[in-house]
């Protein structure tokens, strides 16, 4: 049953929280690709490394609450209203997303700890630990596997981030206003 007026933007709370996230990932990302500009063990590399952890980290303990509100708020409508395959695809992309959102910070922590490694940010211990002393071939494998998915979802990001901009521009409709 949906509501007798139903609102035309998403609640300010999912808003914040879809934006803060946003910028999240995006430093994520950023400070990823700095890292490798530095030498291994250098104090800039351990340190951007860190704000690495911590904003994926941030990520996860966002995004549960963000899923948590958005289950619980009724969406605005898209109108114009798209038809039916755009709406599963929507539907497939969102779904996607949150996966990755939940998926590649706990990835990241699973890799720390089959290396043996505590998740540490800026040399303060916030998970010990907890298997013994590693395994590097292993974590390894984690690590890129973590890096796979992340370049992976660099796709899945530009398609959100494409798909709102030809809803603005092309379709004409109030998708993109519903989130802002």
């Amino acid at each position: 049953m949906s509501p007798i007026n139903p609102p035309s933007r998403y609640a300010a709370s999912l808003r914040w929280l879809h934006w803060i996230v946003f910028a999240l990932v995006l430093l994520a990302y950023v400070f990823i690709n700095l890292f490798e500009l530095f030498p291994r063990g250098s104090t800039p590399r351990l340190n951007i490394l860190a704000a690495h952890y911590l904003a994926g980290i941030a990520v996860l303990l966002l995004v549960l609450p963000r899923l948590a509100v958005r289950l619980s708020h009724v969406d605005p409508p898209i109108q114009p209203a798209p038809d039916a395959w755009t709406r599963r695809l929507s539907k497939l992309t969102h779904v996607v997303l949150y996966l990755f959102l939940i998926a590649q910070p706990i990835m990241g922590i699973i890799t720390l700890q089959i290396a043996g490694k505590p998740v540490t940010l800026f040399g303060v211990t916030f998970l010990p630990a907890l298997f013994g002393p590693g395994d590097r071939a292993l974590a390894h494998q984690w690590e890129d596997i973590h890096g796979t998915v992340g370049e992976v979802f660099y796709y899945v990001i530009g398609l959100h981030i494409v798909a709102a901009l030809w809803h603005h521009f092309g379709r004409k409709d109030n998708t993109l206003r519903r989130m802002v």
